[in-house]
């Protein structure tokens, strides 16, 4: 198998998958979109609310059971202004965002270390392979 085959090979095997890893595509966490109707919003979604408790992660039976949960696994309560409703809201995490954000940086990094590896044995191959060439010219001098 020549060097460009498997180097080919070597840069599919190791950056599809961690590619795939860090976009979601291999954990299955996708999300559906689904249609609002005008007479389904919720309090958030038509008046000025205001934050009662911090976005925080859902226990497994809310996971389960609280559709807010299901979309991000974290959930915050808040109060509308005009209607003085209680609801609980879908939100986003600055931890979570945090620890993805460091994971996608160490996977990152992991990967130039190994591809830099990668770059250092073929240039040795291809100095190998030209002084053979030089080597096998002069001797048919």
């Amino acid at each position: 198998m020549s060097d460009s085959r498997m180097f080919s090979i070597l840069t599919l095997l190791l950056v599809v998958p961690a590619s795939l890893s860090v976009h979601g595509a291999i954990s299955g966490a996708e999300y559906s979109t689904t249609e609002i109707s005008t007479t389904s919003l919720h309090c958030w979604q038509e008046e000025e609310f205001s934050i009662l408790t911090e976005c925080a992660r859902c226990n497994p039976f809310q996971m389960k059971s609280w559709v807010p949960c299901e979309r991000t696994g974290f959930i915050e309560k808040i109060n509308c202004a005009k209607s003085n409703k209680v609801e609980y809201k879908s939100c986003r995490s600055s931890r979570m965002d945090e620890r993805l954000f460091w994971r996608f940086e160490g996977i990152m990094m992991c990967l130039t270390v190994v591809l830099v590896l990668v770059v250092i044995a073929r240039q040795r191959t291809l100095d190998h392979l030209a002084s053979e060439k030089v080597r096998r010219q002069i001797l048919s001098i």
